[in-house]
C-alpha cells in the first residue's frame, strides 16, 4: 500500500507538530503484521440524529458532508482502525456535526487505510468501502460514525469483515438492503479505496487523526479535537460559530 517506512512514533510526532494535532496519533510507518480476527460490538453513534440531517456526496476521492455552500470547511484525515480517530468522532467530531446541521460548515473526509499495512489484514479498506456504499443510500454521516463507535478494541484486530460491517449497518435505520449488502460483500468501491489511500498519502499527513479548519491546522497544542466543548471553542477562534 506504499505505506511510509519511518518508525511510527517518529511520524506521529512530525505529524502532530507540523498539523497542531496531539502526539497521541495513529501513524503511516512501518509495524508488525500482527493482525488478529476479531469479533466487535456493532453500536449506533450517540450524534445519529443530528448526522441524520447532513447531506453527503463523494468528489473525487472525497466524501463531503454537510451544505455544498456552507461558508467554512473542516478537513479530517481517518483511518477506521485508529483508536485517536475514534476519540476525535466521539469528541470534537459532536461540535462539527452541530455546526454542518446548521449550515455553517461542512466536511471533507479523506479516509485512509494505510493501517492495513501497518497491522495486516484489510479491515481499513473494507470499512472504508462500506462507507462509500453508505453514499449511494443517503447514510454516509450516520454509518461513518457508527463504524467508528464499533471500533474493535485493538487497531491489530482484523474485525471489520464484511457481516460485522453488516451488523453495524443494521444500527443505523434504512440503510440495509440488497445494493449495499452486495457492495461490502464484493467490495463494489475497491477504486475509491484505492484512490482514498493515494490522496491521504500524496498530501503529506503522515498520520490520523488531522483535522483542518479552512485549510489550516487548529490553534493550541491539537489536543482539543478529541473533547466537543474544547473544539467548539477552537472553531469558535478561527471563525466557525
Amino acid at each position: 500500500m506504499g505505506v511510509r517506512s519511518f518508525r511510527r512514533a517518529a511520524v506521529a510526532v512530525v505529524a502532530a507538530t507540523a498539523l497542531g494535532i496531539s502526539a497521541a496519533a495513529c501513524s503511516s510507518g512501518s509495524g508488525s503484521d500482527t493482525s488478529s480476527q476479531a469479533g466487535l460490538t456493532a453500536k449506533s453513534s450517540p450524534d445519529a440524529a443530528t448526522l441524520a440531517k447532513l447531506p453527503a456526496k463523494a468528489e473525487g476521492a472525497e466524501i463531503v458532508v454537510g451544505d455544498p455552500k456552507a461558508p467554512h470547511t473542516v478537513t479530517v484525515y481517518e483511518d477506521p482502525r485508529c483508536p485517536f480517530c475514534k476519540h476525535f468522532e466521539e469528541g470534537g467530531a459532536g461540535a462539527v456535526a452541530r455546526l454542518a446541521a446548521e449550515g455553517k460548515v461542512k466536511v471533507r473526509y479523506t479516509i485512509a487505510s494505510f493501517l492495513d499495512g501497518n497491522f495486516g489484514g484489510d479491515s481499513s479498506k473494507r470499512a472504508v468501502n462500506a462507507m462509500r456504499a453508505s453514499v449511494e443510500q443517503g447514510k454516509f454521516p450516520e454509518f461513518h460514525a457508527a463504524v467508528f463507535a464499533s471500533q474493535p478494541k485493538e487497531e491489530t484486530d482484523d474485525a471489520f469483515t464484511a457481516d460485522n460491517l453488516l451488523k453495524i449497518a443494521d444500527q443505523v435505520p434504512g440503510l440495509r438492503g440488497a445494493a449495499f449488502d452486495k457492495a461490502v460483500h464484493e467490495n463494489t468501491y475497491k477504486d475509491f479505496v484505492s484512490a482514498a489511500e493515494k490522496a491521504f498519502e500524496d498530501s503529506g499527513v503522515g498520520g490520523s487523526p488531522v483535522v483542518l479548519i479552512d485549510g489550516k491546522q487548529p490553534a493550541g497544542d491539537g489536543r482539543a479535537i478529541y473533547d466537543a466543548d474544547a473544539f467548539k471553542k477552537v472553531l469558535a477562534d478561527a471563525g466557525v460559530s
